[in-house]
């Protein structure tokens, strides 16, 4: 599947750089199309793919305002119950016919009838090229998996308001809330909201939580996996919520939620929908990477989150270093 979309300025921030939060929803809505067409690719119970999680994405290139986003889509494995579609986004100069490859992302999707939202059905099986794609998938599918639980023993976090003025660079001078009622444009086929949507929102916040912390113009350099662990319905109000847990000499977590509230008649209370760490990195009027204000740490819970940071950092640090080295070696 691929789709071709110009970048408007609508899309860019005030330098002209491309919302890593569109960029996002154009990748989910490429892995819906794919993964929904396959699910009902066979004779059965009609239904719609939704996002249940993205894996680490590297934004590798900023995308600019009249550029041609070119965004291919392929299904790599399948199981019982999941589809895992791999997402390209090439960047295209259409002056001149430049391309360079911006982003690659592995996505995640569960099919569910249109008769009944709650309801998972079967994922037709794929046919694999070779045994060990099929082994490779699934190790990678046990591994998001055991990722997924992991991440939702984690979510009784929240993020508390600020009473009074913060001092700068503090978590509590930067964090930062948005508020949105979601509505028909917001959803999918069976009423709930499209996982693009919601990326864009937390990118969103994500940003503002960035610019705040610096002063600068910044952009989007990654985004952990996001775990969507509840449906959001038609009707509800979500609370999109950032603050910074960690920085580096030239980067910026920030750990962002989406929490629910149902309908008003609905006896179910407000609930952890969506979770995620971002990174982002300050670039000066000319696009070069500058230092990053030390992030001061106050409570205890702070000094936590921000070793826990740390260690993500230099996870993700020395896996990159692996990788350059492999691609090195003759």
């Amino acid at each position: 599947r691929l789709l071709h979309r110009v970048m408007r300025p609508d899309d860019a921030n005030v330098a002209g750089n491309v919302h890593g939060g569109t960029v996002l929803k154009m990748i989910e809505e490429a892995g819906t199309i794919i993964s929904t067409r396959h699910c009902n690719s066979q004779a059965g119970e009609p239904c719609v793919a939704v996002l249940a999680r993205v894996e680490r994405t590297d934004f590798l290139s900023p995308m600019c305002i009249g550029e041609v986003a070119n965004v291919s889509a392929e299904i790599t494995y399948t199981s019982k119950h999941s589809v895992e579609v791999q997402v390209t986004v090439l960047s295209e100069n259409i002056l001149t016919g430049a391309k360079r490859v911006t982003n690659k992302a592995t996505l995640w999707y569960v099919p569910l009838s249109l008769k009944n939202v709650n309801k998972v059905v079967e994922v037709p099986a794929m046919q694999y090229t070779h045994k060990e794609q099929e082994d490779e998938g699934r190790k990678r599918y046990e591994e998001q998996k055991l990722d997924r639980l992991e991440t939702k023993q984690r979510n009784g976090d929240v993020i508390v308001p600020v009473i009074g003025p913060a001092e700068p660079h503090t978590v509590g001078y930067s964090q930062s809330s948005l508020i949105h009622l979601v509505g028909p444009s917001d959803c999918t086929l069976l009423g709930f909201v499209h996982g693009g949507v919601t990326m864009k929102l937390m990118d969103e916040v994500a940003g503002i939580v960035a610019a705040r912390h610096c002063k600068t113009n910044i952009v989007t350099a990654s985004v952990d996996a996001i775990n969507f662990h509840e449906k959001i319905k038609k009707g509800s109000v979500i609370t999109i919520s950032g603050r910074m847990t960690f920085t580096s000499n030239k980067s910026m977590e920030i750990e962002v939620f989406v929490d629910a509230d149902p309908f008003v008649d609905e006896p179910q209370e407000r609930y952890r929908a969506v979770s995620a760490f971002f990174t982002y990195v300050s670039l000066s009027k000319e696009g070069k990477p500058l230092p990053v204000p030390q992030l001061l740490v106050e409570s205890e819970e702070e000094k936590r989150r921000f070793e826990e940071g740390k260690g993500r950092y230099l996870q993700t640090k020395a896996k990159r270093q692996a990788q350059l080295q492999q691609a090195a070696q003759p």
